[in-house]
């Protein structure tokens, strides 16, 4: 089951790539249309109707996207002065604890961000620039990268448990 998880995480991490390499080709053709714009006026469209709007969405999808593969990956800052110091027992107690708090936490915003899509469902809401987008396109990214976040919270627990010792810590990371 790891495994699969693990190939969910890294395709995630990759769509989420894929969405920042969408965004840099998105703004260089709008910039492109400008400078081009300065020397044919008229020949082009100056500007690509709402691509601050669809930017914006596929930042918060691969922002949301990217977060149970770095987490898994041990890309999120940790700050490891405190625990790093205390003997391996209360370590893993305290990863076990931290992990539980912010499953908690996590576990939270993904029945809010989920209950958010289904509200935006129901009640049809649109982006309110030139070109509508139905919201619950780029809050079901963020819902499912959230919900991601929490399995991979889940899923470390589960490892720290099976370890029997602290796996977050290392020693490098001081």
């Amino acid at each position: 089951m790891g495994d699969i998880l693990q190939k969910i995480y890294d395709l995630c991490g990759a769509l989420a790539g894929g969405l920042i390499l969408c965004i840099c080709m998105l703004i260089s053709a709008q910039i492109g249309l400008n400078a081009f714009g300065r020397f044919a006026p008229g020949v082009l469209p100056s500007t690509i109707s709402s691509y601050a709007d669809f930017s914006g969405f596929m930042l918060a999808g691969a922002t949301f996207l990217a977060l149970a593969h770095t987490l898994r990956s041990g890309g999120h800052i940790r700050v490891n002065l405190v625990t790093a110091r205390m003997p391996l027992r209360m370590q893993f107690f305290a990863e076990g604890f931290t992990l539980l708090v912010a499953g908690a936490v996590v576990g939270y915003a993904t029945w809010f961000m989920w209950a958010l899509v289904f509200e935006s469902i129901h009640y049809g809401d649109v982006s309110a620039g030139i070109v509508p987008i139905a919201l619950w396109i780029p809050q079901s990214a963020a819902a499912c990268g959230v919900g991601l976040l929490w399995i991979s919270i889940m899923h470390t627990f589960v490892d720290l448990l099976q370890a029997n010792k602290p796996i977050l810590t290392n020693s490098d990371e001081v």
